[in-house]
């Protein structure tokens, strides 16, 4: 008889593959059928409509009025540079949103996007070409770069801009590419469960497990809406997380640990009995415990860092849900 389900399965296997820098695949498994692509086609669109990025919004180059002009001694009309320009991918330092940098350059000379490195700004897109000078020409310019998300239209950005600027389409997303595609999976001999492999690739701007971790961020912020009003929980959270290799851990005796004889009876004495309550706690928590002196302290410190963890490690909010509520348990 077929087993009757009352709530779906929920994956528990997340992995990643990183291909290069730039590029990687993300998987998730394993899914009831038809779940997969619920999840992996609205990440897709986040991914590529929501990613933030930076982009020139506007350029003020010396001696051009506009797109159509051309500037003495350089081998590209206007037109041409900024086309190459849109092709060089910029990232402000310091948590900047926008910037305002200006160029100089005298021939003769070939400008790529490595040229336009500074302090201010990275150009992850270094081998670009932007223009070629002649001997004895020079080429002075501003661009402001700006933080976004998707794609703005020059006209939407005129007003930004100051007189003898030259407003740019702003294409921002730095995600170049997010494609998936489902497998079957095998779940106790049931082969009709799926798993979602995500291919992620970037300009650089930003990793592609940074891009990914944002966008969930973003189909989170958007379901919220509805915890507003409807107050949701998942059930199967505190599951999975206790299925966890490092909850497991958490949750072990301090035996496990093999503390000498006077550092064990000082937490035992306080009525330590997992190797959690240590994480938790903070150093100075710790050094507090009685009759816990400077060796012990030392000791009990080097043998959880051989364990794996640290004292007052920043553990992540559901582990902690779920291993304050084995430590209750233990009590």
């Amino acid at each position: 008889m077929k087993k009757i389900k009352t709530t779906p399965l929920a994956p528990q296997e997340f992995e990643v593959e990183q291909i290069s820098e730039n590029e990687a695949n993300i998987m998730a498994y394993p899914f009831e059928t038809g779940y997969a692509i619920s999840l992996a086609h609205p990440l897709r669109r986040f991914l590529l409509s929501s990613s933030v990025g930076y982009a020139p919004i506007a350029i003020k180059i010396e001696g051009a009025k506009h797109e159509f002009d051309s500037v003495r001694g350089m081998l590209e009309d206007i037109s041409d540079f900024i086309l190459n320009l849109k092709e060089i991918r910029f990232k402000l330092n310091n948590d900047a949103t926008e910037a305002e940098i200006n160029y100089s350059f005298a021939g003769p000379c070939t400008i790529t996007g490595a040229d336009l490195s500074n302090d201010e700004v990275e150009v992850v897109t270094p081998e670009a070409p932007l223009a070629t000078l002649n001997e004895d020409s020079t080429l002075n310019f501003t661009i402001k770069i700006a933080q976004g998300i998707g794609y703005v239209a020059s006209e939407d950005t005129y007003e930004e801009v100051e007189d003898g600027y030259i407003a740019l389409d702003a294409y921002f997303t730095p995600v170049r590419s997010a494609t998936y595609k489902i497998e079957n999976v095998l779940v106790e001999d049931n082969p009709n469960f799926e798993r979602v492999v995500m291919n992620i690739r970037t300009d650089g701007q930003i990793s592609p497990i940074d891009a990914f971790r944002n966008s969930l961020e973003v189909m989170y912020a958007q379901l919220a809406v509805f915890n507003s009003e409807i107050s949701i929980k998942a059930p199967t959270t505190i599951e999975r997380v206790e299925e966890s290799p490092d909850l497991k851990k958490l949750t072990t005796n301090i035996d496990s640990l093999g503390l000498s004889a006077r550092s064990f009876n000082c937490l035992d004495r306080s009525n330590i009995k997992l190797i959690g309550e240590i994480v938790l706690m903070s150093t100075n928590d710790l050094k507090n415990v009685k009759n816990l002196g400077k060796k012990s302290y030392d000791e009990i410190v080097e043998k959880v860092q051989e364990f794996g963890f640290t004292v007052g490690a920043d553990l992540d909010d559901e582990v902690v849900t779920a291993l304050k509520k084995k430590i209750e348990a233990a009590s």
